[in-house]
């Protein structure tokens, strides 16, 4: 799966997160950076939109 950097920001925004929220909510660093750079296991898209408080839909390209 591919995360849209766009809608990531925008869920970011919506939840009022910054990328060390993210972190301290359990996605690492690392993780956090594959993400945005690229094709990632739908499991850790899901990871990510439960942080973010947004269903997977919103946050895929």
């Amino acid at each position: 799966m591919k995360v849209s950097k766009e809608k990531y920001e925008l869920a970011k925004a919506r939840a009022c997160m910054s990328s060390a929220d993210i972190v301290r909510a359990g996605i690492p660093k690392g993780t956090l950076a594959n993400i945005l750079n690229g094709e990632v296991l739908p499991q850790t898209v899901g990871r990510l939109a439960k942080v973010l408080g947004v269903d997977v839909t919103e946050i895929i390209d």
